[in-house]
């Protein structure tokens, strides 16, 4: 997890350091959901584009691992009951981003589209068979892509199902009171970020860029640490 007021703080050091000015609580606000999204939706590119490459798979080199490991903070697992063998997504799990996983008992649920369904349903050999556990489901979604429920073949009625999934992050609020025409940091109406701790620097970066600052992404870093050890020597002092 981010802490959203550390952000918002190098934030606003950096932009001053430009002469950008100064940037609202509200604009903040706006931009640092934008960068949450958009640094959220890149994992899944990156896990795409890496599972393709031939390389290094050790523990700390495994890029797919380390995206993962980033996940955690946002990977559900849940049980639902179906009804009718079809769960209903959008009231089930509201919160979903991404779907992972459907499991019937101790079996995983295959995901098929539904023309692969009613080919493979047309043999014996292919359809899906309740006493052989071979079972299979149907994401069905409306435009553009918002899923709204899962259909699992054969009809297992009215049974327990369990969904692993991605969930969407809070909305970011740099909450805060004014006192003095100033605005001072609120913790209890704030909500951090749902991103691993190492995405701080990157947020920072995006966040500015959505201002309008041109910055090399060093310069966020070299700030930003300069900011810390202040920050630290700060609190000895104290």
């Amino acid at each position: 997890m981010v802490n959203v007021d550390t952000v918002y703080q190098k934030v606003l050091a950096l932009a001053n350091k430009e002469q950008r000015g100064y940037i609202t609580p509200q604009e903040f606000n706006l931009y640092a959901n934008q960068a949450q999204m958009e640094i959220l939706e890149q994992y899944f590119y990156d896990i795409s584009q890496y599972g393709n490459l031939q390389g290094n798979s050790t523990e700390y080199s495994d890029m797919v691992g380390l995206i993962d490991e980033k996940l955690n903070e946002l990977r559900i697992a849940e049980s639902f009951t179906a009804v009718n063998s079809k769960i209903a997504l959008s009231t089930t799990i509201p919160a979903l981003y991404k779907l992972g996983s459907v499991y019937l008992g101790n079996n995983e649920v295959e995901e098929v589209n539904y023309n692969e369904y009613k080919l493979r349903n047309k043999s014996p050999l292919t359809q899906p068979d309740v006493t052989m556990e071979n079972y299979m489901y149907v994401v069905q979604a409306s435009w553009p892509s918002y899923l709204t429920e899962i259909t699992i073949f054969p009809n297992i009625g009215t049974s327990p199902v369990e969904i692993s999934y991605i969930k969407k992050p809070r909305t970011v609020k740099w909450g805060y009171v004014v006192i003095s025409e100033k605005a001072l940091y609120n913790s209890g109406t704030s909500t951090n970020f749902q991103l691993h701790s190492s995405e701080e620097n990157e947020l920072i970066y995006k966040i500015l860029g959505y201002a309008g600052i041109t910055l090399k992404k060093s310069d966020v870093i070299q700030s930003a640490g300069a900011l810390e050890i202040a920050k630290v020597q700060q609190e000895k002092q104290g």
